[in-house]
């Protein structure tokens, strides 16, 4: 993936994490100037997420997320659909308790 920094840097590696913060670690990072001249190459770097410009992910990342989720939907639905409103211990506040037997001694 590509980060492009407010600063003009951009950075291109390897997404390892990202937080809520939009704080990124990359591995296998190039990193290029702002005029495009010099490069660096590192075996890693963590940016900061209130520095970043933008980013660009590859087109087939994205899809796979998209596939991801709506497989992930589905499990929910077929799971919730077994249960119900109120799940599986649904008639037991209406009254619905199980009746024991007690023994007299």
């Amino acid at each position: 993936m590509l980060v492009e920094l407010k600063s003009g840097e951009t950075y291109n590696g390897h997404l390892v994490a990202c937080d809520d913060w939009m704080n990124i670690h990359l591995k296998e990072v190039i990193c290029t100037s702002r005029d495009g001249d010099r490069f660096w190459k590192m075996p890693e770097c963590y940016i900061r997420g209130s520095i970043i410009k933008y980013l660009r992910i590859p087109d087939d990342v994205i899809d796979k997320v998209k596939e991801d989720l709506q497989l992930a939907k589905m499990r929910n639905r077929s799971q919730s659909a077994d249960t119900g409103r109120g799940g599986f211990h649904r008639n037991k506040a209406r009254g619905n308790i199980t009746q024991f037997s007690y023994s007299s001694r």
